[in-house]
């Protein structure tokens, strides 16, 4: 129906623009509207109707807009099984898929009821996405799903996004930038998961389940952005150090072929000599082979 789908359309925008102000005048029409049109699942489905009037439902705290909303989106729930010639797993699958799985259940009814909707924690929501057809692709989600299912100690779940959608939103952008599944395809889903697993790097996986590292972020980051702080640390430490001593190396050692690398057995060779312990003991001669490389002190 041409005509119900730009209908709808044209009401999930305004339901947008609502959700993203306070003015929601007259959102109580717009919701009536939605409830006289002969929707179908095709509809549903292409317009994602059923994310705009969830958004709604969280920002409002006109308790008739509460209640209709939930109306709505529970008789849109009703087309599933209705329409579905599937088996119920896939049906199962295609609930959890669909625009109109927006996560209704989980506002409880006594926040619905004092509109305490638009002060709780912003959530990580995304469109949902459909099943791909590709078993190399919807493995790629599964692993990506389970990685972030991974459990996060004393931390608030109640503004986090849903796993599987989340996890479907990353890789559909990994193969937006790739469009396919080759190796490159597969090592950036491999880097994600190990990251996003990381018991010494729960924070990542936390800033993508509430929303403040976006999907589309998450997909493209560096293995240095996706380090923790620790390691960041770390491995700045490692540099300076590195550049310190190549530095003492090459630029404030004195060449000789006194001293004999004990790794290559080559006789070119570079020392420095610092005071490391007190002015009284002697100083400590840091040796270099200018061949291979190979570092070693004495006294």
């Amino acid at each position: 129906m041409p005509g119900t789908e730009e209908e709808v359309i044209r009401i999930g925008k305004q339901l947008e623009k609502m959700a993203s102000s306070s003015d929601h005048g007259n959102a109580l029409d717009l919701l009536k509207a939605l409830k006289d049109l002969p929707m179908t699942l095709e509809v549903l489905q292409k317009t994602r109707i059923g994310m705009s009037v969830n958004s709604l439902r969280k920002q409002s705290s006109n308790d008739d807009v509460i209640t209709l909303s939930k109306s709505l989106i529970k008789s849109w729930k009703k087309l599933l099984p209705a329409q579905s010639s599937r088996g119920s797993r896939d049906s199962q699958d295609s609930s959890r898929d669909s625009p109109t799985d927006t996560g209704s259940e989980s506002m409880s009814s006594k926040d619905a009821g004092n509109g305490n909707s638009s002060q709780s924690k912003p959530t990580a929501t995304v469109n949902p996405l459909p099943k791909t057809n590709d078993s190399v692709r919807e493995k790629c989600r599964e692993m990506l799903s389970n990685a972030l299912k991974t459990p996060l100690e004393d931390a608030d779940t109640s503004g986090f996004g849903d796993p599987v959608e989340l996890a479907s939103a990353i890789e559909d952008c990994i193969f937006t930038e790739f469009t396919n599944t080759d190796t490159k395809y597969k090592n950036r889903i491999r880097s994600r998961v190990a990251n996003l697993k990381d018991s010494r790097n729960p924070g990542l996986r936390q800033k993508v389940l509430s929303g403040e590292i976006t999907p589309e972020r998450i997909a493209t980051m560096t293995a240095d952005e996706m380090a923790s702080d620790e390691m960041k640390e770390l491995r700045k430490n490692y540099t300076k150090e590195a550049i310190r001593d190549h530095q003492m190396a090459t630029t404030g050692g004195t060449k000789t072929d006194l001293l004999k690398c004990g790794k290559c057995g080559k006789r070119n060779c570079t020392y420095n000599q610092v005071q490391t312990r007190s002015a009284d003991e002697p100083m400590t001669t840091f040796a270099y082979c200018n061949e291979c490389g190979h570092r070693w002190k004495f006294c």
